[in-house]
């Protein structure tokens, strides 16, 4: 195939992520944004196939990934997403490393060495593969351990908690220097001493970095990661001199970056306190001890039910709980039931809520749940005060008043859903733990709440029946 007509294909998938891009910032066009991505990836995948050498290797290995892929899609669960998602970014990770491992072991079969003076001479690597491979191989790594670890604390198998020993920002100051200085080393002289020291450095890095970090900034976490993980992949395709892979890497890269920055805003936080610190590490045990001790009301399903379908509007909150419970659908179902009353129905979704960026879109997404009822924290906040009803189902931190009137608390400043303002507000927990951040909320213990213990899905089901009746 001509090098033209490559290039033009290239191009085509090229344009056909940034659509993929512009769709996928919408609910309402988000089906036809995957559809570009699918088709733009298929024509990037078959061109490459046509101008490389080993075909039947890629074929293969593209079969048995799929396979693996197909399994692990078929059986995961909505739940379970937001770690799924930290997996596949350590595979990015780790691909850019073993791609960096192999174009410096054989670089000649990369064609980034430089013709010697000296016939017998070992070829030696241009100074630009040299940094590439550097940049390359560090981010790769980076992305590689700390996916593992936010795959880990997403997953529950090393706590949510943040993670920290004295002296750790200093740490890993000292590891970034050094990481830096044996890059550099290598860049001067390429040698396997320098470049694998450098190498081990970046791994450590990557788990001391996302290690501190607590509960509550992990969907920040996840979309930080996704930026490297591009990034990485940009290196990649600078290492295989593929301009489609540093197109779409950049893409992926920089869209990233974006939606971390976003979701910082969101949460009155700055990007580099969230990579460098902790969040809601610091609530004392007495502090939750103090929180049973409070007063709060509690209710039935049937009490709910009275309340919302005697309203005029209820706005429903949901979190991670309702994703736990699998409880979208019957909530669809149950939004239906009160708009069939005359009630009208919303959602409030935090740009943080769930475990990862658009957690709780997908799963309403997923019950069919119409795009016109889902309203982001912006839109919608200003409409609290005069609604009747607000069923919080499964959220927590991002609905806690503690972000605007306690200055001691560490989410204070961060912008939340202000269910607070609504005349009754309805919580459906499993108990009165605290959310993910490990931090109480006093939206529990105001006078207009009402506690609905309980399975989310359980409890939504119950309210279903006696509407129905």
């Amino acid at each position: 195939m001509s090098a033209n007509f490559v290039a033009l294909a290239y191009l085509l998938a090229a344009v056909l992520f940034i659509l993929a891009l512009k769709g996928l910032s919408s609910p309402v066009s988000a089906q036809r944004g995957n559809l570009f991505g699918m088709i733009g990836m298929a024509i990037a995948v078959l061109t490459t196939l046509t101008i490389t050498q080993n075909v039947i290797y890629i074929i293969l290995a593209i079969a048995v990934g799929g396979v693996i892929g197909a399994v692990v899609a078929k059986r995961i669960e909505m739940t379970a997403m937001p770690e799924l998602v930290a997996a596949m970014h350590s595979l990015v990770g780790l691909a850019a490393v073993l791609i960096a491992v192999s174009a410096f072991y054989n670089p000649v079969a990369y064609g980034i060495t430089q013709p010697s003076f000296f016939s017998q001479a070992k070829p030696t690597l241009y100074l630009s593969s040299r940094i590439e491979l550097f940049i390359g191989a560090f981010i790769g790594a980076i992305t590689f351990t700390g996916s593992i670890i936010a795959f880990g604390k997403l997953s529950g198998k090393l706590g949510n908690k943040s993670l920290r020993f004295g002296g750790q920002h200093w740490v890993n100051l000292l590891l970034g220097v050094a990481m830096i200085g044996f890059g550099i080393a290598f860049c001067i002289t390429p040698a396997w001493t320098p470049f694998l020291i450098m190498l081990a450095l970046a791994l450590l890095l990557g788990v001391l970095l996302i290690m501190p970090i607590g509960g509550a900034d992990m969907p920040v976490v996840v979309s930080m990661l996704n930026a490297y993980s591009g990034f990485a992949a940009a290196g990649i395709g600078f290492t295989l001199n593929n301009n489609m892979l540093i197109i779409a890497g950049a893409l992926v890269g920089s869209s990233g970056t974006i939606l971390s920055y976003i979701m910082c805003r969101a949460m009155n936080r700055s990007i580099i306190n969230v990579i460098f610190g902790g969040f809601g590490e610091g609530v004392a045990a007495e502090d939750v001890g103090a929180a049973v001790q409070k007063t709060y009301r509690s209710g039935s399903a049937e009490d709910a039910a009275f309340l919302m379908s005697n309203a005029d509007s209820v706005i429903i909150v949901p979190g991670y709980g309702l994703a736990v419970a699998r409880a979208q659908h019957a909530i669809n179902e149950m939004s239906t039931l009160l708009l069939a009353k005359g009630v009208k129905v919303r959602y409030a979704i935090h740009p943080v809520a769930g475990r990862m960026p658009g957690h709780m879109n997908v799963l309403l997404a997923e019950a069919e749940v119409p795009y016109e009822q889902v309203e982001e924290m912006d839109e919608i906040n200003n409409e609290f005060a005069d609604t009747d009803v607000v069923l919080v189902i499964g959220a927590n931190d991002v609905v806690n008043p503690a972000a605007k009137t306690d200055p001691a608390s560490p989410i204070y400043g961060m912008p939340i859903l202000e269910a607070h303002k609504a005349r009754t507000i309805l919580v459906v927990k499993r108990s009165m733990a605290a959310g993910y951040a490990g931090l109480d909320n006093e939206l529990f213990y105001l006078d207009k709440s009402m506690m609905i213990f309980g399975d989310a899905k359980k409890v939504v089901e119950d309210v279903i029946k006696s509407l129905q009746h």
